[in-house]
Protein backbone atom coordinates (compact mmCIF):
# COMPACT_ATOMS: atom_id res chain seq x y z
CA UNK A 1 0.00 0.00 0.00
CA UNK A 2 1.65 3.14 -0.82
CA UNK A 3 0.58 6.19 1.29
CA UNK A 4 2.65 9.02 -0.85
CA UNK A 5 0.66 12.60 -0.52
CA UNK A 6 -1.52 13.80 -3.41
CA UNK A 7 -0.69 10.57 -5.16
CA UNK A 8 -4.71 9.79 -6.13
CA UNK A 9 -6.54 12.99 -4.87
CA UNK A 10 -8.87 15.17 -6.86
CA UNK A 11 -10.79 18.33 -6.38
CA UNK A 12 -13.40 17.90 -4.67
CA UNK A 13 -14.67 21.39 -3.21
CA UNK A 14 -14.39 24.67 -4.29
CA UNK A 15 -14.25 27.65 -1.88
CA UNK A 16 -16.12 30.80 -3.71
CA UNK A 17 -15.84 34.08 -2.64
CA UNK A 18 -17.23 36.71 -4.90
CA UNK A 19 -16.48 36.13 -8.34
CA UNK A 20 -13.38 33.79 -7.43
CA UNK A 21 -12.26 30.52 -6.53
CA UNK A 22 -10.48 30.89 -3.66
CA UNK A 23 -9.27 27.86 -2.32
CA UNK A 24 -9.56 24.05 -3.33
CA UNK A 25 -9.88 21.15 -1.44
CA UNK A 26 -8.36 17.87 -2.77
CA UNK A 27 -9.39 14.16 -1.63
CA UNK A 28 -10.15 10.99 -2.60
CA UNK A 29 -13.73 8.55 -1.88
CA UNK A 30 -14.15 5.05 -2.32
CA UNK A 31 -18.16 3.97 -2.88
CA UNK A 32 -17.60 -0.25 -2.18
CA UNK A 33 -20.18 -2.71 -1.77
CA UNK A 34 -20.26 -5.43 0.21
CA UNK A 35 -18.71 -7.96 -2.04
CA UNK A 36 -15.73 -5.35 -2.87
CA UNK A 37 -16.68 -3.77 -6.00
CA UNK A 38 -15.92 -0.24 -6.31
CA UNK A 39 -19.13 1.43 -7.16
CA UNK A 40 -17.44 4.74 -7.84
CA UNK A 41 -14.67 6.93 -6.80
CA UNK A 42 -12.92 9.96 -6.78
CA UNK A 43 -8.92 10.01 -6.88
CA UNK A 44 -7.42 6.54 -6.57
CA UNK A 45 -9.01 5.02 -3.64
CA UNK A 46 -6.72 1.25 -3.84
CA UNK A 47 -3.70 3.71 -3.90
CA UNK A 48 -4.67 6.43 -0.99
CA UNK A 49 -3.28 5.19 2.43
CA UNK A 50 -4.06 7.30 5.60
CA UNK A 51 -5.44 6.82 8.96
CA UNK A 52 -8.98 5.88 9.98
CA UNK A 53 -8.38 8.09 12.58
CA UNK A 54 -11.59 7.70 15.32
CA UNK A 55 -13.72 6.65 12.11
CA UNK A 56 -11.91 3.02 13.63
CA UNK A 57 -14.00 3.30 16.76
CA UNK A 58 -17.11 1.20 15.99
CA UNK A 59 -13.90 -1.93 15.04
CA UNK A 60 -12.47 -0.99 18.44
CA UNK A 61 -14.95 -1.39 20.16
CA UNK A 62 -16.79 -4.72 19.03
CA UNK A 63 -13.74 -6.61 20.85
CA UNK A 64 -15.81 -5.84 23.97
CA UNK A 65 -18.68 -7.20 22.12
CA UNK A 66 -16.85 -10.48 20.72
CA UNK A 67 -14.87 -11.51 24.07
CA UNK A 68 -18.09 -11.31 26.33
CA UNK A 69 -17.27 -8.26 28.03
CA UNK A 70 -20.58 -6.43 27.15
CA UNK A 71 -22.43 -9.50 28.47
CA UNK A 72 -20.12 -9.99 31.69
CA UNK A 73 -20.53 -6.36 32.90
CA UNK A 74 -23.80 -5.76 31.83
CA UNK A 75 -23.38 -2.98 29.66
CA UNK A 76 -26.13 -1.08 28.36
CA UNK A 77 -26.67 0.03 24.99
CA UNK A 78 -25.41 3.74 25.81
CA UNK A 79 -22.46 2.21 27.33
CA UNK A 80 -20.82 0.45 24.23
CA UNK A 81 -21.88 3.82 22.36
CA UNK A 82 -20.08 5.61 24.02
CA UNK A 83 -16.97 3.68 23.56
CA UNK A 84 -18.02 4.09 20.04
CA UNK A 85 -17.80 7.81 19.91
CA UNK A 86 -15.82 10.96 19.58
CA UNK A 87 -18.02 12.44 22.15
CA UNK A 88 -18.68 16.45 22.88
CA UNK A 89 -17.80 16.37 26.12
CA UNK A 90 -21.78 17.81 27.53
CA UNK A 91 -22.75 17.06 30.63
CA UNK A 92 -25.10 13.30 28.95
CA UNK A 93 -21.66 12.69 27.48
CA UNK A 94 -19.53 12.82 30.50
CA UNK A 95 -22.35 11.22 32.92
CA UNK A 96 -21.97 8.07 30.08
CA UNK A 97 -18.26 7.59 30.39
CA UNK A 98 -18.39 7.86 33.98
CA UNK A 99 -21.24 5.02 33.91
CA UNK A 100 -19.02 3.12 31.83
CA UNK A 101 -16.24 3.36 34.09
CA UNK A 102 -18.07 2.13 37.09
CA UNK A 103 -19.58 -1.20 34.87
CA UNK A 104 -16.23 -2.21 33.52
CA UNK A 105 -14.99 -1.56 37.35
CA UNK A 106 -12.22 0.58 36.06
CA UNK A 107 -10.62 4.43 37.72
CA UNK A 108 -10.94 7.22 35.18
CA UNK A 109 -6.83 7.41 36.76
CA UNK A 110 -5.80 5.02 34.34
CA UNK A 111 -6.94 6.57 31.34
CA UNK A 112 -4.51 7.22 28.90
CA UNK A 113 -5.91 9.34 26.78
CA UNK A 114 -5.44 13.06 28.44
CA UNK A 115 -7.62 15.91 28.69
CA UNK A 116 -9.01 18.40 26.83
CA UNK A 117 -12.12 21.45 27.23
CA UNK A 118 -15.08 20.00 25.91
CA UNK A 119 -15.27 20.35 21.77
CA UNK A 120 -18.67 21.93 21.84
CA UNK A 121 -17.71 25.30 22.25
CA UNK A 122 -20.97 26.18 24.80
CA UNK A 123 -20.08 22.87 27.38
CA UNK A 124 -16.57 24.65 27.55
CA UNK A 125 -17.72 28.22 27.91
CA UNK A 126 -19.87 26.60 30.73
CA UNK A 127 -17.19 25.11 32.25
CA UNK A 128 -15.15 28.24 32.52
CA UNK A 129 -18.06 29.91 34.00
CA UNK A 130 -18.24 27.68 36.74
CA UNK A 131 -14.86 27.75 37.67
CA UNK A 132 -14.14 23.70 36.31
CA UNK A 133 -11.33 22.30 35.16
CA UNK A 134 -11.60 20.20 32.28
CA UNK A 135 -11.14 16.22 32.89
CA UNK A 136 -9.70 13.55 31.32
CA UNK A 137 -14.03 12.34 31.11
CA UNK A 138 -14.35 15.37 28.46
CA UNK A 139 -11.71 14.37 26.28
CA UNK A 140 -13.48 12.98 23.03
CA UNK A 141 -12.04 9.53 23.30
CA UNK A 142 -12.36 8.95 26.75
CA UNK A 143 -15.57 6.69 26.21
CA UNK A 144 -13.25 4.50 23.89
CA UNK A 145 -10.45 4.29 26.09
CA UNK A 146 -12.79 3.15 28.84
CA UNK A 147 -13.90 0.23 26.95
CA UNK A 148 -10.32 -0.52 26.34
CA UNK A 149 -9.35 -1.13 29.64
CA UNK A 150 -12.44 -2.75 30.12
CA UNK A 151 -11.28 -5.24 27.23
CA UNK A 152 -8.08 -5.63 29.69
CA UNK A 153 -9.90 -6.91 32.31
CA UNK A 154 -11.85 -9.39 30.00
CA UNK A 155 -8.63 -10.93 28.62
CA UNK A 156 -7.38 -11.35 32.26
CA UNK A 157 -3.78 -9.15 30.80
CA UNK A 158 -2.25 -6.25 32.80
CA UNK A 159 -4.15 -2.68 32.14
CA UNK A 160 -0.65 -1.16 32.24
CA UNK A 161 0.12 -0.20 28.71
CA UNK A 162 -3.21 -1.17 27.47
CA UNK A 163 -3.44 2.24 24.78
CA UNK A 164 0.32 0.69 23.43
CA UNK A 165 0.70 -0.99 20.36
CA UNK A 166 2.08 -4.23 21.40
CA UNK A 167 -0.56 -4.78 24.18
CA UNK A 168 -2.98 -7.83 23.28
CA UNK A 169 -5.82 -5.18 23.80
CA UNK A 170 -4.33 -3.60 20.74
CA UNK A 171 -3.78 -6.76 18.78
CA UNK A 172 -7.37 -7.54 19.37
CA UNK A 173 -8.32 -4.20 17.97
CA UNK A 174 -5.93 -4.66 14.75
CA UNK A 175 -7.41 -7.79 14.22
CA UNK A 176 -11.22 -6.41 13.99
CA UNK A 177 -10.17 -3.34 11.66
CA UNK A 178 -8.39 -6.45 9.14
CA UNK A 179 -10.80 -8.53 9.54
CA UNK A 180 -13.61 -5.88 8.04
CA UNK A 181 -11.34 -4.53 5.64
CA UNK A 182 -10.37 -7.80 4.10
CA UNK A 183 -6.91 -7.07 5.23
CA UNK A 184 -4.16 -9.13 7.56
CA UNK A 185 -3.62 -7.80 10.56
CA UNK A 186 0.41 -7.21 9.09
CA UNK A 187 -0.83 -4.97 6.34
CA UNK A 188 -2.24 -2.49 8.76
CA UNK A 189 -0.26 0.33 9.71
CA UNK A 190 0.06 1.91 13.10
CA UNK A 191 0.64 5.34 13.95
CA UNK A 192 -0.32 7.26 17.15
CA UNK A 193 -3.79 8.82 17.71
CA UNK A 194 -4.27 12.34 19.49
CA UNK A 195 -5.34 10.43 22.48
CA UNK A 196 -2.46 7.97 22.68
CA UNK A 197 -3.88 4.87 20.96
CA UNK A 198 -2.99 3.24 17.99
CA UNK A 199 -4.54 4.83 14.82
CA UNK A 200 -4.69 2.55 11.85
CA UNK A 201 -3.70 3.48 8.31
CA UNK A 202 -5.20 1.24 5.56
CA UNK A 203 -6.36 2.83 1.91
CA UNK A 204 -9.52 4.40 1.75
CA UNK A 205 -11.50 1.80 -0.67
CA UNK A 206 -10.61 -0.65 2.40
CA UNK A 207 -12.08 1.80 5.00
CA UNK A 208 -15.23 1.90 2.57
CA UNK A 209 -15.09 -1.84 2.51
CA UNK A 210 -15.17 -2.16 6.04
CA UNK A 211 -17.93 -0.14 6.59
CA UNK A 212 -20.16 -2.11 4.05
CA UNK A 213 -19.17 -5.48 5.74
CA UNK A 214 -20.07 -3.69 9.00
CA UNK A 215 -23.76 -3.14 7.79
CA UNK A 216 -24.09 -6.52 5.86
CA UNK A 217 -21.85 -9.01 7.64
CA UNK A 218 -24.09 -12.09 6.82
CA UNK A 219 -22.34 -14.68 4.79
CA UNK A 220 -18.50 -13.28 4.65
CA UNK A 221 -18.33 -14.13 9.06
CA UNK A 222 -19.18 -16.48 11.51
CA UNK A 223 -22.38 -16.13 13.48
CA UNK A 224 -20.25 -15.03 16.35
CA UNK A 225 -18.77 -11.86 14.22
CA UNK A 226 -22.03 -11.40 12.71
CA UNK A 227 -24.00 -10.61 15.97
CA UNK A 228 -21.30 -8.86 17.38
CA UNK A 229 -21.15 -6.52 14.11
CA UNK A 230 -25.31 -6.18 14.60
CA UNK A 231 -24.66 -5.40 17.77
CA UNK A 232 -22.46 -2.51 17.77
CA UNK A 233 -24.18 -0.76 14.34
CA UNK A 234 -27.48 -0.71 15.95
CA UNK A 235 -26.06 0.81 18.98
CA UNK A 236 -24.43 3.34 17.36
CA UNK A 237 -27.50 5.03 15.14
CA UNK A 238 -29.77 4.21 18.36
CA UNK A 239 -27.86 6.10 20.19
CA UNK A 240 -26.67 9.26 17.68
CA UNK A 241 -26.40 11.95 20.01
CA UNK A 242 -23.85 9.95 22.28
CA UNK A 243 -21.62 9.04 19.66
CA UNK A 244 -20.73 13.12 19.16
CA UNK A 245 -23.42 15.47 20.06
CA UNK A 246 -25.41 18.68 19.29
CA UNK A 247 -24.32 20.01 16.16
CA UNK A 248 -22.09 16.88 15.14
CA UNK A 249 -22.52 15.62 11.81
CA UNK A 250 -22.54 12.12 12.91
CA UNK A 251 -25.20 12.40 15.18
CA UNK A 252 -27.40 14.59 12.56
CA UNK A 253 -26.68 11.83 9.85
CA UNK A 254 -27.66 8.83 12.13
CA UNK A 255 -30.95 10.49 13.34
CA UNK A 256 -31.76 11.66 9.77
CA UNK A 257 -30.82 8.20 8.93
CA UNK A 258 -33.44 6.54 11.26
CA UNK A 259 -31.64 3.05 11.33
CA UNK A 260 -30.59 2.84 7.85
CA UNK A 261 -27.32 4.94 7.95
CA UNK A 262 -24.23 4.92 10.05
CA UNK A 263 -21.84 7.44 10.33
CA UNK A 264 -18.44 8.12 11.76
CA UNK A 265 -15.49 10.31 11.17
CA UNK A 266 -12.61 10.64 11.85
CA UNK A 267 -9.43 13.92 12.55
CA UNK A 268 -7.99 15.19 9.75
CA UNK A 269 -10.67 15.05 6.95
CA UNK A 270 -11.62 11.41 7.16
CA UNK A 271 -15.47 10.28 6.94
CA UNK A 272 -17.30 6.97 6.84
CA UNK A 273 -20.71 6.25 5.92
CA UNK A 274 -22.57 2.59 6.04
CA UNK A 275 -25.92 2.47 4.37
CA UNK A 276 -28.55 -0.52 5.16
CA UNK A 277 -27.65 -3.01 2.32
CA UNK A 278 -24.13 -3.14 2.69
CA UNK A 279 -22.87 0.00 0.80
CA UNK A 280 -19.44 1.70 2.06
CA UNK A 281 -18.54 4.93 1.98
CA UNK A 282 -14.92 6.68 2.83
CA UNK A 283 -13.57 10.13 2.01
CA UNK A 284 -10.06 11.45 2.83
CA UNK A 285 -10.12 15.01 2.67
CA UNK A 286 -6.21 15.45 1.65
CA UNK A 287 -5.40 18.55 3.71
CA UNK A 288 -7.19 17.21 6.78
CA UNK A 289 -9.89 19.99 6.29
CA UNK A 290 -13.17 19.61 8.03
CA UNK A 291 -15.14 22.35 7.83
CA UNK A 292 -14.62 26.36 6.82
CA UNK A 293 -11.64 28.00 6.99
CA UNK A 294 -11.55 30.47 10.32
CA UNK A 295 -12.43 34.29 9.24
CA UNK A 296 -9.53 36.23 8.78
Amino acid sequence: MNGQAGVSDEPLVEVVRGQLVEAIHRGTIAVVDVSGALLASAGDPRRKVTYLRSAAKPFQSMPLVLTGAVDRFELAPEDLAIACASHNGEPGHVAQVTSLLERLEVDAGQLACGTHPPLLASAAHELERAGVVPTVLHNNCSGLHAGMLGLANQLDVPAQGYHLSGHPVQAAIVASVARFAGLRPAEVILGEDDCAAPCHGISVYHMALAYARLMQPEGRFDDEIVSAARTVRETMMGNAWLIGGTGRLDTDVMEAGAGAILAKGGASGVQCVGIEGGIGIALKIADGASGPAAPG
